[in-house]
């Protein structure tokens, strides 16, 4: 497995490539924002199509294993249908912000849910969750840490299923290695070593990324299609010096691999940019940039991100644990979108808002491109639309004072 080569204190650069440096100021005045989209989508901003043929080693081994039949431990029979009762899963990192709505589905569902967190006694870690329909009766807590071996051993035990959704995710790291790389790639290894263990463990969730799937060298213009056979390039993460794309890229092909070693039956959820009502109290960085947005900043981002609801991803982890056919990854994303296009929709949700009127730079925007739906259709997803989600998002940052007021047009 391959593993970072350097670590230094920079910030991180951005999931989608700034990949052209000319500037389009036309006698001292910034393009208008149509001109800018047509400019985008009459140029290629891309590195040259072929890809390093160590990228192409390094996941070779992935994508055989992806490709090849999976000898798990157990095999579901067809006609099984799984409802929760009578049935204990283990939910690590329960109190982040994907976790938590994983947690209540799960409880809702009648599953005994197992939650493993860092500290159990830390009310903001703990309480959004204690509160939840069923937590009374069927939620019990764990404490644990990613880096230390055997840590999730009492948390899986017992289990039938395990979904592994603790990872860190933020914009600035002082210490990359420490906080973004072992976190991710050793923690993902540990806790499936502990799944590995249990023989009573039938499928592994695991929440991946699109940062694991679409940064590389390939073209990404609104006539390309992503989907789940595409690979992000490890020494791309290194060269533009990405760390959480790095710690989700490495994360995942050490889980491929180790499972395929074990025997494990796993399967990856990989969102794009997570977005949509908040349980816990604390503000996650997905749901900050659209805080950012509303709360006074002068400028919006030229990047183009993946969107999608909370509430989907949650619900894709349950049905890719109860439905026996599912396999391998799977791709998340309602709606690709410039960041313009995400102000333009919440000026026609809140006018009243002060939104930001320009881009931070002058260069043409970050063309948008497709991502697949097929495959997450056989997980019954059928998606909240990205103006509803935009809207849940907003109105749980208001419910809980990280935005000021606002009246919706919805």
């Amino acid at each position: 497995m391959k593993t970072a080569r350097m670590v230094v204190d920079l910030s991180f650069v951005g999931v989608l490539l700034y990949l052209s440096s000319s500037k389009t100021k036309k006698n001292g005045v910034l393009p208008t924002r149509d001109e800018r989209k047509r400019v985008t989508q009459r140029k290629m901003y891309a590195w040259d199509p072929p890809a390093a043929a160590k990228s192409d080693e390094i996941r070779s081994e992935t994508a055989l294993a992806l490709s090849q039949p999976h000898q798990p431990f157990f095999s579901f029979t067809a006609t099984e249908t799984m409802s929760g009762a009578g049935k204990t899963v283990c939910v690590t990192g329960a109190s982040g912000y994907i976790a938590s709505w994983i947690v209540k589905f799960l409880l809702e569902r009648g599953y005994t849910v197992k939650a493993s967190v860092r500290d159990p006694k830390d009310p903001k870690k703990t309480d959004h969750l204690l509160k939840l329909d069923g937590a009374k009766e069927r939620l019990h807590l764990f404490k644990a840490n990613l880096l230390e071996d055997g840590s999730f051993d009492a948390a899986v035990d017992g289990c039938d299923g395990v979904f592994h959704t603790a990872s860190p995710f933020f914009i600035n790291a002082t210490n990359p290695q420490a906080e973004l790389l072992d976190p991710a790639l050793k923690g993902t290894l540990n806790v499936l070593a502990s799944c590995s263990k249990a023989s009573s463990v039938k499928r592994v969730v695991v929440t991946s990324s699109m940062a694991a799937v679409s940064y590389n060298r390939r073209s990404r213009t609104p006539d390309v299609l992503v989907d789940e056979t595409w690979y992000s390039d490890p020494d791309l993460c290194q060269e533009t010096k990405s760390w959480y794309v790095l710690s989700k890229t490495l994360a995942e092909e050490a889980a491929w691999k180790f499972t395929k070693d074990k025997g494990l039956d796993m399967v990856t959820i990989n969102p794009a940019m997570v977005i949509g009502p908040l349980l816990q109290p604390t503000l996650n960085t997905s749901a900050e940039a659209i805080a950012n947005l509303v709360n006074g900043s002068q400028t919006y981002p030229n990047l183009t991100f993946g969107w999608v609801n909370v509430k989907d991803v949650a619900n894709a982890h349950i049905q890719a644990f109860e439905i026996p056919s599912a396999n391998g990854r799977y791709c998340m994303v309602e709606r690709v979108a410039h960041y313009s296009d995400i102000v333009e929709l919440l000026h026609k949700l809140y006018p009243s808002f002060h939104l930001p009127q320009k881009c931070a730079d002058d260069k043409p925007f970050v063309p948008i491109y497709q991502v697949s739906k097929e495959k997450v259709k056989s997980l019954g997803i059928d998606y909240i639309p990205i103006e509803q989600s935009i809207k849940e998002t907003v109105e749980s940052l208001k419910e809980k004072n990280f935005i000021g007021g606002g009246s919706s047009n919805m």
